[in-house]
């Protein structure tokens, strides 16, 4: 996995809401909260992302940009921002090729079952491209929260 001081992988391609290729390079000259994620529309994940829905007009106010992605389909990520009106972008990675650039494509373990999934794993980057700080096993309920305040500290409100 990715640590901090890493550079974030810029050219691997995923799809944006539309269904066109992106990369991330595209989101360079921002701080970036990029969030992976396991599935729309599950619990933990409609808890994460509402999390961040409600903390992203504090976190743009700093100067961030959140992205969320997952292996679900641009139609499925579509449905899960209408459904939770959620107001940041989501990115489809169905191949997760992108999870592995960044190594949260791994094995995972639930109830005593082994399995390869993605890890909950959200990585702040700065304008650079270069990771910052690293959340893994990431508690959905306040993460959003966490992150405002860690980027509150790191860059402060812009006047």
């Amino acid at each position: 996995m990715l640590q901090a001081g890493d550079s974030m992988p810029t050219d691997v391609k995923v799809h944006n809401l539309i269904g066109e290729e992106v990369t991330l390079s595209k989101y360079l000259g921002n701080y970036l909260v990029i969030y992976f994620y396991p599935k729309d529309d599950t619990p933990g994940c409609t808890k994460e992302a509402c999390s961040f829905r409600d903390f992203n007009k504090d976190i743009e106010e700093l100067g961030a940009k959140i992205i969320g992605i997952s292996k679900d389909n641009v139609k499925s990520h579509n449905k899960f921002i209408e459904n939770h009106k959620l107001n940041f972008e989501l990115l489809s990675d169905p191949e997760t090729k992108l999870q592995d650039a960044f190594g949260v494509w791994a094995e995972k373990s639930m109830f005593g079952k082994k399995f390869i999934g993605t890890l909950r794993t959200t990585f702040l980057v700065n304008p650079d491209g270069n990771i910052v700080k690293v959340w893994e096993d990431v508690k959905p309920d306040n993460h959003a929260k966490e992150i405002y305040e860690e980027l509150n500290k790191l860059i402060g409100k812009k006047d």
